[in-house]
């Protein structure tokens, strides 16, 4: 941790302290959001070889003096300390970064080489324990083979038996153990990501790449819903917007409450002085005024469709009776009559538009497919883009695109078009059903997409370049390798077998 001083010692404590404080905020709500956001695909046969061939000369002190558990996988602790496999990969790793370090980067580069080296010990320990649920142990020989090949015992390219014996007898027993270790993993890794792939895979996969087609679309966004149909609705449904002005006093206990409503009732003590002094909601700051709200919202914080319905028929200044909502006893003062939504206002408007886009979308939804169906009646007696100009919508293009369900990479992306109506729609089946079973020159049917409902008109049908599909046979192989390394990887790092307290524990200690 000198290093860490070394570098910041040269800016104002105050200055430093703030930085520090925010970038910290700000990768504890990164991390929590997702643990793996900073750490990169991990080959892990290569730091195996590094962390055994370059073994480290130096143990940070804390790493000495203090209990770096940072969890445990199916009950294996998951610890730094010198010498074990988690401190050489990251001592590797701190190796490799330190030209690349400095003020400003510091923090962020400490954070990915402690993580990368948890997630590679995660791995490693996952691993093992795979290979001992199957019941393989490596044979004493091979381990032997491999530890004779180790620099250490070599002089002039041949193995030395005299440095072999200078070296601590505990040293070459952690040693051994190491290498057996090493093999378990080689051979585990292998089985997985070494897979031969027949010429026939991946000419098959590779044909995958046609038929590709070119689009156009049209789209049309549910916000442009119109206001008269949310008044519609509104006019259907009046009891669900009727405003109110209420105010609350929020109590533990039903004797606590009961108590409070006598003393306002008689005058003793004010609704509002009780709500400042006595009420434990977050109302009490304002005397227990709640502002207008409309029944719909009410709902969710009174669930019981008679009580609300007496709490909205109080008269302006009424009082109610104590009421249980959940854990609590509430009282209830009205500040104002009831009364209907005003859909010429555009607050209120706004309230309603969105909680018929939370909870009533598929009206909108229906409403947007009619006139989909509109214009697709229209695009077929017509022609696409006459009826798509006479409405005023954007005709867009997008393509060429094979059918690339989940967004393979060894094919072109739907994403790649750049259009926020296809955003996320990767692995969405009415997408490509639409756009792929759809007759050439014809308008497809109405598809739901995210904020949008979306009409596309398939253009033409061609085959991939010869180039692309060449290409795509000769990465196969590697592309289901490195598959193969990041769902090994996956397995491991999201298996209910982690216990992951790393962020704790390295905030605690290493920040």
């Amino acid at each position: 941790m000198a290093s860490k001083q070394k570098k910041t010692s040269g800016r104002p404590a105050e200055t430093r302290d703030k930085d520090d404080d925010s970038t910290m905020a700000d990768f504890a709500r990164r991390f929590k959001a997702n643990p793996f956001v900073f750490v990169g695909t991990f080959f892990i046969l290569i730091i195996i070889v590094i962390a055994f061939v370059f073994l480290p000369a130096i143990a940070p002190e804390i790493g000495r003096s203090m209990d770096l558990t940072f969890g445990s996988y199916n009950r294996i602790p998951i610890t730094y300390a010198e010498g074990n496999y988690f401190f050489r990969v990251q001592q590797n790793l701190a190796r490799q970064a330190q030209s690349s370090m400095d003020e400003a980067n510091y923090q962020f580069a400490l954070f990915r080489i402690w993580r990368e080296a948890f997630e590679a010990t995660v791995v490693h320990i996952g691993i093992l324990d795979e290979m001992k649920n199957a019941g393989y142990t490596v044979p004493d020989d091979a381990v032997d083979r491999a530890m004779a090949m180790l620099p250490d015992f070599q002089v002039n390219g041949a193995f030395s038996p005299t440095r072999f014996r200078q070296m601590d007898n505990n040293r070459r027993m952690v040693l051994w153990r190491q290498i057996r270790d090493s093999i378990a993993v080689d051979y585990y890794v292998s089985d997985l990501s070494g897979l031969r792939v027949s010429p026939g895979e991946s000419s098959f996969i590779s044909a995958m790449a046609s038929p590709q087609r070119n689009f156009e679309l049209v789209s049309f966004p549910i916000n442009t819903y119109p206001d008269s149909e949310i008044v519609a609705y509104v006019q259907a449904n009046p009891d669900m917007f009727r405003v109110t002005h209420l105010s609350r006093i929020t109590a533990t206990s039903e004797r606590e409450a009961r108590l409070i409503n006598t003393n306002i009732r008689n005058g003793t003590e004010t609704f509002e002085d009780a709500a400042r002094n006595r009420s434990s909601d977050f109302f009490a700051e304002n005397a227990g005024d709640m502002g207008s709200r409309m029944a719909f919202e009410l709902q969710f914080e009174i669930p019981d469709a008679q009580v609300l319905e007496e709490l909205m028929s109080l008269e302006r200044g009424a009082i109610s009776e104590v009421k249980r909502l959940g854990d609590n006893w509430v009282i209830f003062r009205a500040e104002d009559r009831v009364r209907p939504a005003d859909t010429s206002n555009p607050i209120e408007m706004n309230m309603i538009r969105d909680y018929v886009f939370t909870y009533e979308r598929g009206r909108a939804e229906d409403w947007l497919i009619e006139q989909a169906e509109e214009f697709i009646a229209d695009a077929r007696t017509r022609d696409f883009s006459s009826a798509a100009e006479d409405r005023g919508l954007l005709v867009r293009a997008f393509g060429p695109l094979p059918v690339n369900f989940g967004n393979v990479v060894l094919f072109p992306s739907v994403a790649a078009s750049g259009l926020s109506e296809l955003s996320n729609v990767e692995s969405n089946e009415f997408f490509w059903r639409a756009a792929f079973s759809t007759p050439l020159n014809t308008p497809s049917v109405p598809v739901v997409l995210g904020a949008n409902v979306v009409v596309f008109y398939p253009l033409e049908e061609i085959e991939a370049a010869e180039d692309d599909v060449e290409l795509i046979d000769m990465f196969y192989s590697y592309w289901l390798s490195s598959s193969a390394d990041q769902d090994f990887r996956s397995f491991f790092l999201n298996n209910e077998k982690l216990d992951d307290r790393f962020w704790d524990v390295f905030q605690h200690f290493l920040w």
